[in-house]
């Protein structure tokens, strides 16, 4: 959001700009929760006074950027104060105690918690490291706190032109390697998708152009085509009497590509180059118009990923399938998926946030613990004795590893970091089982515990009263949570770890 309208020159009129500006995006709420948001605003107005960004305009215009994008999602009443204020103790005079005088308790946590991450930058991994820290425990006590965080970051990185070449690009650089992979985790694809889109110019700027340059003609001819697609697949619609169905083609993702080249692929090997997105009604309709697509269209082999019945980790939802346009001659992939759980694909658990389901928010009762065991597991890791460098390793490995589920002989599904071992496994179950761990079955058949796991995989540990960790299982586990416990298990013992 970049308001090029808003006055420079007279406050006043500036704020007044603003609130009219902000005001249509909080019609969700009721007339109590609208006063304390304007009275958050004028607040914030007060406090900020002539502050100007670096492009020159009044500073103010940065939290109300935040807030149309929390807003847009319609969250709740506190979030929105907090956002509207969440640069407030850092950036003024008026102390987070000023405050406490005016907001409640949960406003004053969350830019409490915000305020606490806003010194994160690449100025040395000790103070990079310490404040990543604080970030993941500040998530684990509310997750609200990361939302706010998401949209101030978003309204940065549109503002990045206004810096410095070098300090924009360390901005991206952080947006790509931390905060993109945390949306992603949280289900939200669509923050995700704006984060590496912005980034991805300033954080690889050659790389970026000479992309671009490649695939441009490429794009153009391809949604030329599905343009075309997209009007027979409509007809087929309308013939088939399959009404209230939404359909439209994905934005470009530059990064999402550049990735996928870096990993060996080439442009024509890209079939979601240019996707088409269906969204549905209902659910029944979503497998109607999968069976619809693949009876006009040729289906490509090993290409259909079903997951509405088998969610992704991150409880991503849709029905994926590439095919084949023959008239065309042109391979394209369409996503079926209901309006839920389009809404879930774009803000995944803060579209569980809503203003409309308050009493969620106060009983937290939505939340998958297991789903989000990453976060706390983040937060154990940095009580470790780990030098930065190490610290800074696992997170990174924790946020962009993929996910593989593995199954327990009594059928239920763990959720690992793709590369994982049965050591892994064992320590996952339980502490007890991993230390005591011997030899693993995967499949039936008997493996060493170094053994890595794939999708899908039957997984039984046998123990030993009489093993105990020894240095080697260091090197034979991916996951952070079972180094930890193999660590602490090796001091007890005596072991030195710093010997080789």
């Amino acid at each position: 959001m970049y308001m090029h309208n808003i006055s420079r020159d007279n406050l006043e009129i500036a704020s007044k700009q603003l609130w009219d500006f902000l005001k249509p995006y909080l019609l969700y709420l009721n007339s109590a929760d609208l006063e304390q948001v304007e009275i958050a605003f004028m607040q914030m107005v007060d406090a900020h006074q002539e502050q100007r960004r670096k492009s020159g305009e009044y500073y103010i215009i940065h939290p109300v950027s935040a807030c149309i994008t929390l807003a847009d999602m319609k969250l709740d009443r506190d979030t929105l104060i907090a956002v509207l204020l969440h640069d407030v103790p850092e950036d003024t005079e008026v102390s987070l105690r000023q405050l406490e005088k005016i907001f409640s308790r949960e406003v004053i946590f969350l830019i409490s918690g915000v305020t606490k991450l806003s010194s994160i930058r690449y100025q040395g991994e000790d103070r990079y490291a310490e404040n990543l820290r604080r970030m993941f425990v500040a998530m684990s006590r509310d997750i609200r706190v990361i939302f706010i965080k998401l949209a101030d970051r978003l309204h940065n990185l549109e503002t990045l032109d206004a810096l410095p070449p070098e300090k924009a690009r360390r901005i991206a650089l952080e947006s790509l390697e931390i905060y993109a992979p945390i949306a992603e985790r949280l289900g939200m694809g669509k923050f995700q998708d704006k984060l590496e889109n912005l980034s991805f110019p300033y954080a690889y700027a050659q790389e970026y152009k000479a992309l671009v340059e490649e695939v441009a003609q490429e794009y153009d001819i391809r949604q030329n085509v599905l343009e075309h697609i997209q009007k027979n697949i409509e007809h087929i619609f309308e013939e088939e009497d399959i009404k209230n169905i939404i359909i439209y083609g994905r934005a470009k993702k530059y990064y999402s590509l550049y990735k996928k080249l870096g990993a060996g692929k080439t442009v024509d090997e890209v079939y979601d180059l240019i996707a088409l997105r269906i969204i549905t009604p209902d659910l029944a309709t979503c497998y109607q118009v999968f069976s619809l697509i693949q009876s006009h269209f040729e289906p490509l082999e090993n290409r259909v990923k079903d997951y509405i019945a088998n969610p992704k980790d991150n409880g991503y939802q849709s029905i994926h399938t590439t095919v084949r346009d023959i008239e065309t001659n042109t391979v394209f992939e369409v996503q079926i998926r209901t309006e839920e759980m389009h809404e879930y694909c774009e803000y995944g658990v803060a579209s569980h946030w809503s203003y409309k389901q308050k009493s969620d928010i106060e009983t937290h009762s939505f939340i998958d613990t297991d789903r989000f065991k990453w976060i706390q597991d983040l937060v154990n890791l940095g009580k470790e004795p780990l030098s930065e460098q190490e610290y800074l390793q696992y997170v990174k490995l924790d946020l962009f590893q993929d996910q593989i589920f593995v199954m327990t002989p009594k059928g239920d599904a763990i959720r690992l970091l793709e590369g994982a071992t049965a050591l892994d496994f064992a320590f996952r179950i339980h502490q007890d089982i991993g230390k005591h761990a011997s030899l693993a079955k995967v499949n039936g058949s008997p493996v060493k515990l170094s053994e890595n796991l794939k999708n899908g995989d039957l997984v039984e540990i046998i123990t030993d009263k009489k093993q105990k960790p020894h240095r080697d299982w260091l090197n034979m586990v991916k996951t952070p949570s079972a180094a930890r416990t193999i660590r602490n298990n090796l001091r007890k013992q005596g072991v030195k770890l710093g010997e080789r």
